[in-house]
């Protein structure tokens, strides 16, 4: 059998998408999450915006709870726009290894603050934790992910805990911003406005999963914009939901394996957790269509998981960490079929992250003039360690944006939830 054509038919192939018309659908899925209709985006307001400068030489706190870590530590920018961190510390989230109290939970931040309470007033508290932000730059938690075990706090405004924890140390006079990753990333993409003049910025995120923010300049969308008024403000699009474009049956067999079946239906597609799995659903497939030698479709056929890691170290030829894929049973021949599929997963990933990504330098309203790029700071693993992904992104975004006259500039700021962080703690208030 012909695999190519095979894999087009499943719809794992960017061959099987047309990036216009998906482009549309997200457009479309955008607009009706910002007028409150149904929708596969949430468009959640951030309630800041990226019009005002940085301060230069002012010391501001930065909690950047990122997954599994927490990291605290002091940030300034000096006058030509570089961040300098000091006061550095990071340790496990706590919650992570038993379940602990809210009580507990705020003390280990506050120990972490206390030596450093006379060089700060703001703060900036990158949440990586699904929080719905309010009008006052708090966020409430929604629930904890990634195995952390504080409940107390879920349905709690994590800003205003914080405080309280400090109030009750004698810690007073500091006001404190909550923000989501990817909108600290979209801020991280300021620091590089000493190197170009950009219309507008997006953060976006592809790792373990994937988001978009972006900065909408609609200025009739109401209550959207909460106690800010309406006008440009920041979108936490969460972009993996999007929902409103056909999937092939590979794509609901791993939506309906997952944890949260019918949720998070683009990052199943696109993102680092997911992309091993799809692999192996159609690795397997082909097994049973005896596709690959004897042993090598025995082996596919008992095999449970597949790492996003070690097909593309196959596919990249890093040969000392393949872990089942190294097994004898495979032979060159079978690892070659594997390339095929797996490089057919990244192309279309590639292909649906370049509409995403044209989607919100669309909406944005920016990028018309060639010397005013839309910033897009990119953040993530996945994006930049899977084999050529980030090369194949920029070719479909060419396509994507050439066409319509726009223009843009990805931009990778190192250790972007702080920067970001420290960007919003300083312009904010």
């Amino acid at each position: 059998m012909e695999i190519n054509n095979w894999l087009k038919k499943q719809m794992v192939s960017a061959e099987a998408y047309d990036a216009d018309e998906l482009l549309k659908s997200f457009l479309s899925e955008m607009e009706k999450g910002l007028n409150g209709e149904a929708s596969s985006l949430a468009m959640i307001p951030a309630y800041v915006g990226d019009e005002k400068s940085v301060p230069s030489n002012t010391s501001v706190a930065v909690i950047d709870a990122g997954g599994t870590n927490l990291r605290i530590c002091l940030a300034r920018f000096d006058e030509q726009e570089v961040i300098h961190v000091s006061s550095f510390s990071k340790q496990s989230m706590p919650g992570l290894d038993r379940k602990q109290s809210a009580a507990e939970f705020y003390t280990v931040l506050v120990d972490a603050l206390e030596p450093l309470k006379d060089q700060f007033e703001h703060l900036g508290f990158c949440f990586s934790y699904p929080a719905l932000i309010l009008p006052n730059y708090d966020g409430r938690l929604l629930h904890w992910t990634k195995e952390i075990k504080v409940p107390e706090l879920v349905g709690k405004r994590m800003g205003k805990g914080l405080l309280h924890a400090l109030e009750a140390r004698g810690i007073t006079g500091k006001k404190i911003v909550v923000l989501n990753d990817t909108v600290a990333t979209l801020l991280a993409g300021l620091s590089e406005e000493h190197t170009f003049s950009a219309s507008s910025h997006i953060g976006f995120i592809l790792g373990t999963g994937t988001n978009t923010a972006y900065v909408e300049q609609n200025k009739n969308i109401g209550k959207l914009a909460g106690d800010r008024g309406p006008g440009a403000q920041i979108i936490n699009v969460e972009s993996g939901g999007f929902a409103a474009f056909q999937r092939g049956p590979f794509d609901r067999q791993v939506d309906a394996q997952s944890e949260d079946p019918g949720r998070h239906i683009f990052e199943k597609l696109i993102s680092g957790a997911y992309m091993g799995l799809l692999t192996l659903e159609v690795l397997q497939a082909l097994a049973e269509k005896e596709q690959f030698s004897n042993r090598g479709g025995a082996a596919l056929l008992i095999m449970k998981t597949l790492s996003t890691i070690h097909i593309n170290n196959l596919l990249v030829g890093k040969e000392e960490d393949l872990g089942v894929l190294g097994s004898v049973a495979f032979t060159d021949a079978d690892r070659e079929i594997m390339k095929m599929v797996f490089s057919g997963v990244i192309d279309r990933a590639a292909k649906l992250t370049a509409v995403n990504l044209s989607a919100t330098v669309v909406k944005s309203g920016g990028g018309k003039e060639a010397s005013r790029p839309v910033c897009i700071n990119i953040d993530g693993s996945t994006y930049y360690k899977t084999y050529q992904f980030a090369d194949r992104v920029q070719v479909y975004l060419e396509e994507l944006l050439t066409t319509r006259g726009l223009h843009v500039r990805c931009v990778r700021v190192v250790d972007a939830p702080i920067v970001g962080a420290a960007i919003a703690g300083l312009t904010t208030f």
